[in-house]
């Protein structure tokens, strides 16, 4: 038998062959840091997150759906469609361009076209995260879910009626909770729900589903302080009822029924309505504004907290969300009182804006272009159509002027204190005879305070004013600087407007009219009663120091129209003096009325004229009973 050699060359290809197995389990070995090694004796497994890690699919899988579901629990179905949580959808017309964001399936920017800030920049109501809209519930898993927190899965719709956002969490695909907001080509209002299907058995009854609703005002105007004045939390509680949080400071209220809520900024609001009228809703606001010095880009914060109530184990509320202009007749078109969150004074002052002024300044909007001008034309038709009370209180005065020496001889025949309630009947029955009545000159100037205080809400409420220039006001809603101060004066501002001073001068010399003849119509000064002169000149400085410092940084069309309305009232008032008015023939006229016999005393009198003859033979017993 042959004997068997080994065979070199077979010997030095095994060598080869090992070598290059050592190099490569040696070039491929995980890389182990101290902390690892120490890990490893401790018998601890921890991979390296920085290291590559080889897993098959099938691993891989199985511990992703472990994650989701430690993450999102019932709702780890959606968290695997793997849509991008930053990932946006956006409903747009012409008037609005709203952008949506998957996670939390809510408003992030709100653009409103068409209109732009003071400094010309696009107009957003929503934007950097101002806004947040949130609904908090838990699950029979006993977890506590945030829908701001969760991704939605989006569907958008566009046809020629609208365009329709679908954005769903889902446990399943017949099981999910819905955001739905469907914008209508022509609208400010966005339809908007939030309803759950399949969910009942998930969501746990026993835990309050909450909805909150923030929002932070986004500085529009040029001035920040008048903005702000004019920024409140507004809403419609049970009947119907009209209510608003302080315009100043933190406030907040507890209320039941809310129908809707309006945060509403000068010209701009975001109303939400609800279609179920929230049980109890807490609302709140807080001024963030400090002084215009401060670079501040908020007015107020506002908030609504309420909880919303499950319909057989189900979430099913309609809404709509209006972003919009303040204007007054186009809230007023969607027929929801939403209209109320421009303010225009309660009472008669509300409906004399609404009834009168309202279609005055739309009709001359329709007719002229110059908003200057149509402020002009209002208040000089204003201003006719109170000339007839003017004409009274003036003429009134007037009689009272020529009786005035008839009324110093009562005082003089009755001189004392002792003698002050004969001296005001003897003044009384000498009225009467020449058919002459204080009240007569008073109630014309009270009939004119209504238009008065309506306007001075109407003007700073009126949409159509803003950036709308006259003369040297590039805006007639918002004061019209024509000299920046390098320092800012306490109440007044760091800037001069002029409008104000003109209104100011012009009331000046109205109050400097109206004294003379209020001053004919006073009784001659009586002992122990005050100098009436003396509070009428005081009048006549202070009204005008008022207007000028307070409205410095008023809007310029309030303080033009005050401007414009005392200039037509002087003029008025100068041409019944001297054209109008003849006092030789009123004084005729009051002798021929103290001719005639005196009229039967009504009842009303008959009780004042016991009532100071009592008080006189009172009197007359006090001072006995001191002698």
């Amino acid at each position: 038998m042959e004997e068997k050699k080994f065979d070199t060359n077979s010997i030095i290809g095994f060598l080869l062959l090992g070598a290059i197995m050592l190099y490569y389990m040696y070039t491929n070995q995980p890389e182990q840091s101290t902390s690892d090694i120490s890990q490893t004796t401790e018998q601890t497994t921890e991979v390296d997150d920085t290291s590559p890690q080889i897993m098959t699919p099938e691993v891989s899988k199985t511990l992703l759906a472990a994650d989701a579901q430690e993450r999102y629990g019932n709702f780890a179905y959606s968290s695997g469609l793997q849509v991008a949580a930053d990932g946006t959808s956006v409903l747009e017309n012409d008037y609005l361009k709203l952008t949506f964001s998957n996670k939390g399936a809510q408003i992030t920017e709100a653009l409103v076209k068409n209109y732009q800030t003071y400094d010309a920049l696009p107009l957003y109501m929503i934007q950097d995260a101002n806004a947040s809209f949130n609904v908090n519930f838990g699950t029979t898993s006993n977890r506590i879910f945030n829908t701001k927190d969760m991704v939605f899965q989006p569907q958008l719709t566009k046809n020629s009626e609208g365009s329709v956002l679908s954005m769903k969490l889902k446990v399943s695909e017949n099981e999910y909770l819905e955001y739905r907001y469907e914008l209508l080509p022509e609208s400010y209002m966005i339809g908007f729900s939030v309803k759950s299907v399949g969910l009942s058995s998930i969501i746990n009854s026993g835990n309050p589903v909450n909805l909150t609703f923030d929002l932070k005002g986004i500085r529009h105007e040029k001035s920040m302080s008048y903005e702000n004045q004019m920024t409140a939390l507004y809403y419609e509680k049970e009947d119907g009822k009209m209510d608003d949080l302080s315009i100043s400071g933190e406030d907040s209220e507890l209320e039941n029924n809310v129908d809707w809520v309006g945060f509403k900024q000068h010209f701009f609001s975001t109303i939400l309505l609800t279609d179920t009228p929230f049980k109890t809703a807490k609302l709140s606001s807080n001024t963030l504004f400090q002084d215009e010095e401060t670079d501040s880009v908020f007015t107020k914060s506002f908030a609504l907290q309420t909880p919303l109530y499950l319909k057989n184990g189900e979430l099913d509320y309609n809404f709509n969300l209006y972003i919009g202009p303040n204007d007054y007749d186009l809230l007023a078109s969607y027929d929801k009182q939403i209209e109320n969150v421009v303010e225009l004074g309660w009472g008669i002052f509300g409906w004399i804006n609404r009834n009168a002024f309202i279609p005055l300044f739309t009709t001359l909007g329709n007719l002229l272009s110059n908003y200057g001008l149509i402020i002009i034309i209002m208040t000089l038709v204003v201003r006719i159509f109170m000339s007839p009370l003017v004409y009274k209180s003036y003429l009134s005065s007037a009689k009272m002027k020529v009786l005035r020496p008839e009324m110093t001889e009562i005082n003089e025949k009755y001189p004392g204190k002792e003698n002050a309630m004969k001296r005001q009947q003897e003044t009384m029955a000498l009225q009467r005879k020449a058919g002459v009545s204080m009240m007569a000159g008073c109630i014309p100037a009270l009939l004119q305070m209504p238009v008065f205080f309506a306007l001075f809400r109407f003007f700073p409420s009126a949409l159509d004013l803003r950036q709308k220039g006259f003369l040297w006001a590039d805006d007639l809603s918002s004061y019209d600087s024509v000299y920046k101060l390098p320092f800012t004066i306490p109440l007044y501002g760091d800037h001069i407007s002029l409008f104000p001073i003109l209104a100011s001068i012009a009331i000046f010399f109205y109050m400097r009219m109206n004294q003379s003849q209020q001053m004919s119509m006073q009784q001659p000064a009586q002992e122990g009663m005050p100098d009436m002169q003396k509070m009428m000149k005081m009048m006549m400085y202070f009204s005008p120091i008022m207007m000028l410092v307070f409205f410095n940084s008023y809007g310029a069309g309030l303080s033009l129209y005050y401007f414009v309305s005392n200039l037509l009232t002087i003029t008025i008032m100068l041409v019944i003096k001297n054209f109008i008015i003849d006092e030789d023939k009123i004084h005729a006229q009051i002798q021929e009325n103290k001719k005639r016999p005196e009229k039967k005393k009504s009842k009303f009198r008959e009780r004042m004229d016991e009532a100071m003859k009592q008080a006189q033979e009172q009197q007359k017993t006090q001072k006995k009973a001191k002698k």
